[in-house]
């Protein structure tokens, strides 16, 4: 066959092409990705001949992928040594459609109002992709078949293209763009250099540019644990997470059931989020066979893991979805559901074999796990785990798990009891804390005002519910107290009647305490979420007015016990000392917002207590 041919396009491929041209990709730089896969695809089906035994034309042509640029002339060359073209290969993989599930890429086009931008590379029809940036396409291709002449197909993307022969060509595919005027960025070295190492830096044949090889990072994820230095581990990781420190926690990570996966996963040392930076995204990126698909991958992980850094790769993906954004949301969840059960068993066992090392994660990250708690309720569980908190019964800056609190309940203790708190001092001398302390129940501290709220939605742990020390239906049995001491069950029922009456609408309810021991008063929240919600508005510098509490008072104390009798004598003096000691106990549950009238109050009550003695 010694004259050039001309062909048309099958009409699917021209119809394919004026979708990829005018509307599909959203990015025209994908382009140089997608040729330089499909040269790395050529190479490495070639290594396959050889490696089965099987002769092919110039075996002593080292595999490589060359791309050179000419800005002069604005075009770019991408070139492999890879299996090659014949022909017959030429006429079907460029000219026509031969899969069906193509031609049902095509239809979904069609019937979409749409197009979706991220679809083409879904059907191995990247190659298309060269004509968004490009005015003309030529292709030299010898096979690897001895036997087998070299051929030049070449077209302009508007429905024919020419093939003729081509003598002298060596083994492999050679691709030669000449760009349109728009696009002659991409005959610019630094811009393909970019591109090269932004989608390709991982495909395992050297990519030469210009004459220098710009793919200089291996895929260590790829490797054998065993193989891999730790000073390996840290470049590798300062190159992906763009971090000169080395990383707190490294995960490598490989499964072939229920899918095929290397990883590599690091957990920085340091919490961004938390340094005034913004919200933090996934730096995690998905590769198919050490290809980009996805850069900062969405939704490979729940969104409390965003402060992940590293890489997936899954042999597993479909072909027919290689080398895009993947559009099957089911097997992106499978890998969602392996990775992050993966990843906490991961932290499980860090706690157990290094808990120092792991309070130091937990120092950075602890908000993140909470945060998992609440939004992600698949991994509620295993979360509840990992969490950790200061405890009544340990030294201060001693955090213990909620499994082991449950080791050391104390005898006919059915609920784990926390106690949310500004402080291991404030808590300490908190009148919430007092019974619990005198019946040697052992109690969480918590400072962090979300930790209500996770609490909450926790809910239980190991079949113990989870409960505030603060709310109103936590009773235990009281110390023992003489009847001179106390006020008896009517002078206490008598006491908080007149007490609602002179506080009116600031408490919802006043009853007897059956929780305190050294206070005179506390304030208690009858609904749970009143207090969540009231100090998460109050960590975001919100309003918290409007909620109220019930007013418990205790019979046993000296206070209550002379108010009792004041009332009945100057029920003014006593009305000004209820609402002292209202908001004494706001303060102690720290929820006074404006201490200005108190004060006032306070020095009035001051001042009638020297007149009394002097």
């Amino acid at each position: 066959m010694s004259a050039t041919e001309q062909h048309h396009f099958q009409a699917e491929i021209q119809q394919l092409l004026n979708i990829v041209i005018n509307s599909l990709y959203t990015d025209k730089e994908i382009f140089i990705r997608e040729l330089i896969s499909n040269a790395a695809d050529a190479a490495e089906k070639l290594r396959f001949l050889q490696s089965s035994g099987q002769a092919v034309f110039q075996p002593d042509t080292p595999l490589a992928i060359t791309v050179t640029t000419d800005d002069k002339a604005n075009t770019i060359t991408i070139t492999d040594t890879g299996i090659g073209m014949t022909h017959g290969e030429l006429v079907e993989n460029l000219g026509t459609i031969a899969h069906s599930g193509s031609k049902a890429f095509l239809k979904q086009l069609a019937e979409d109002k749409k197009p979706d931008a991220n679809l083409i590379g879904q059907f191995g029809v990247g190659f298309y992709s060269a004509f968004m940036a490009a005015k003309r396409v030529t292709v030299f291709s010898r096979s690897s078949q001895a036997d087998q002449p070299g051929w030049r197909w070449s077209s302009e993307g508007a429905g024919t293209y020419e093939i003729e022969p081509a003598a002298d060509l060596p083994r492999g595919s050679k691709i030669v763009l000449e760009l349109k005027e728009a696009d002659k960025e991409f005959a610019q070295n630094y811009r393909v250099e970019q591109l090269i190492k932004r989608y390709s830096n991982f495909v395992p044949f050297p990519i030469e540019l210009n004459g220098k090889v710009v793919n200089t990072v291996r895929a260590i994820w790829a490797r054998s644990k065993s193989e891999i230095k730790e000073e390996e581990y840290n470049e590798f990781y300062q190159y992906v997470g763009h971090d000169q420190e080395n990383p707190l926690y490294r995960l490598h990570f490989n499964a072939d059931a229920p899918i095929a996966i290397q990883s590599l996963l690091f957990v920085p040392a340091k919490n961004f989020e938390t340094l005034g930076m913004s919200r933090t995204e996934s730096e995690v990126n998905l590769y198919c066979r050490k290809i980009l698909i996805e850069p900062k991958a969405k939704k490979l992980f729940p969104d409390w893991l965003r402060f992940l850094k590293g890489v997936v790769d899954s042999e597993d993906l479909p072909l027919n979805i290689s080398r895009e954004t993947m559009q099957d949301s089911s097997l992106k969840q499978k890998l969602n559901t392996v990775l992050t059960g993966r990843f906490i068993k991961f932290l499980e066992e860090q706690a157990e074999k290094e808990p120092a090392n792991y309070d130091k994660f937990y120092e950075q990250y602890g908000r993140f796990l909470k945060e998992g708690v609440v939004t992600d309720f698949s991994h509620k569980d295993a979360l509840g785990k990992l969490l950790r908190y200061e405890s009544s019964t340990l030294d201060k800056g001693t955090r213990t798990s909620l499994a082991d609190y449950i080791k050391r309940m104390a005898s006919g203790q059915t609920e784990i009891f926390f106690l949310l708190v500004p402080s291991r001092e404030a808590a300490e001398s908190s009148p919430y804390f007092e019974v619990f302390r005198a019946k040697n129940f052992e109690v969480l501290f918590m400072y962090d005002p979300w930790d209500e709220f996770v609490m909450d939605h926790l809910n239980q742990f190991d079949g113990k519910t989870i409960k505030s020390a603060e709310r109103a239906d936590v009773k235990l049995e009281q110390p023992a107290a003489s009847e001179a001491d106390k006020l008896t069950d009517e002078q206490a029922e008598a006491l908080a009647k007149w007490l609602k009456e002179s506080l009116g609408d600031k408490v919802d309810a006043v009853r007897a305490s059956q929780r305190l021991v050294d206070s005179p008063a506390v304030i208690v929240d009858t609904d749970p979420m009143n207090a969540s919600m009231r100090r998460i508005l109050k960590g975001m510098n919100q309003p918290t007015d409007g909620a109220k509490q019930d007013f418990e008072i205790n019979p046993r104390h000296g206070l209550m016990v002379h108010l009792e009798k004041l009332r009945q004598t100057d029920s003014t003096l006593a009305s000004k000392v209820a609402e002292q000691l209202l908001d004494n106990a706001r303060v102690a549950a720290g929820l006074l917002e404006d201490p200005r009238s108190m004060i006032k109050r306070l020095n009035e009550l001051l001042e009638q207590m020297v007149k009394a003695r002097v």
